[in-house]
């Protein structure tokens, strides 16, 4: 079943401008108006929204005229957003072994001690993955004596813990510095008319954290650039639209919900129908990850502040959700590796970059686009 056998949700096509109340523009072109892993995706073609209204959102209002050169002149345009974890810090390689430390101290597990050695191995070994490190470390130097064996787990999640802990105070430290080369590559982009946008909504370092540590780029400098986190993603109109905020006149927003139930709820009979002739169990999952949400979520916001279209944005990443968000909502994207990412796999990427400045990533390579 698809949204678009409803009538009631089946808008005719036309395209939009959106303005905030300061008259400044936000385009959207005809063939970017994807509202990327929303499931309102099949109801709302990629240049439809509802004929004959003019939808209010707080601050913004739509309306149904785009000229063409407003279009020719949008897609000559070009705005970087930035991710904060390994982009704006490789935090990973300064603090992250030195606070697993300082976890087994705060815990009084004098007898354990990574050392550059140790940490290696067991990175490579688990692939980077916390918890298994962990686990293998104690099961090759024992566990605590005094440790009942059922309470294994929740002993590692404390460990955990307590090293997040350590972890966001390197963070909000002085003696964390950023990446090379980022200062001036900001400085470039502000010189050449391109907005620079840093996204701190789905961080793993939080919001908070992640405001703390863009505070290190200096006062001059952060006045050049625009800031999307939780609270700008939810004021943007595809936060309000596409995540509950606010639903567009004359759709009421429990016959909306209730609409995507159904529809998952057919998915998820078919599934069964034709699993049950295959002698199979299935259960399907029809809805996107929270985590992915989140991030397209920031990507739409992100390129509704810097006023242009996903397309006419490119995304520096220093994770794999981030390039999977890129591509679902159909954003170029670079890929900034880190000391967690030095081996990793991007095939989503459009280029892979070792940091800024000199051979690397550079504004002008962005501006020429010819690597894409």
């Amino acid at each position: 079943m698809e949204f678009a056998s409803c009538s009631i949700l089946r808008p005719q096509s036309f395209s939009t401008i959106f303005h905030y109340t300061n008259s400044h523009l936000y385009a959207f072109p005809k063939t970017h108006l994807n509202l990327g892993a929303s499931p309102f995706s099949p109801a709302f073609p990629k240049s439809s929204t509802f004929p004959g209204k003019c939808l209010h959102f707080h601050r913004f209002t739509a309306s149904s005229s785009l000229s063409g050169a407003d279009e020719q002149n949008a897609s000559q345009e070009l705005a970087v957003l930035l991710e904060v974890d390994g982009v704006l810090i490789d935090a990973y390689r300064l603090g992250n072994r030195q606070t697993f430390n300082v976890a087994f101290k705060k815990l009084g597990l004098d007898c354990a001690n990574w050392t550059e050695p140790v940490y290696l191995d067991l990175l490579r070994k688990c692939a980077g993955d916390e918890e298994k490190m962990l686990i293998m470390y104690f099961n090759r130097i024992g566990w605590p004596s005094s440790l009942p064996t059922t309470e294994k787990e929740s002993f590692i999640k404390n460990v955990l813990q307590k090293k997040k802990i350590a972890m966001d105070e390197f963070l909000m430290s002085n003696s964390l510095p950023l990446r090379p080369g980022l200062e001036e590559f900001i400085d470039d982009a502000y010189s050449e008319g391109i907005p620079v946008v840093i996204l701190t909504s789905y961080s793993k370092s939080e919001d908070a954290i992640s405001r703390s540590i863009i505070e290190k780029l200096g006062n001059e400098r952060i006045l050049k650039l625009k800031i999307v986190g939780e609270k700008e993603v939810e004021q943007s109109l595809y936060g309000q639209l596409v995540l509950g905020k606010v639903y567009s006149s004359g759709v009421d927003d429990e016959l909306a919900t209730e609409a995507m139930k159904a529809v998952s709820a057919e998915k998820q009979r078919i599934a069964e129908e034709v699993a049950s002739m295959l002698k199979l169990n299935v259960d399907i999952d029809t809805t996107s990850s929270e985590s992915l949400q989140k991030i397209i979520a920031a990507l739409r916001a992100g390129a509704e502040n810097a006023g242009l279209p996903v397309s006419n944005c490119v995304l520096i990443a220093g994770s794999q959700s981030g390039v999977e968000g890129a591509r679902r909502v159909g954003m170029p994207c670079v890929v900034l590796r880190s000391s967690l990412t030095a081996r990793a796999e991007f095939p989503s990427a459009n280029a892979i970059m070792d940091g800024f400045g000199g051979a690397d990533l550079s504004i002008p390579k962005l501006k020429s686009k010819k690597w894409f």
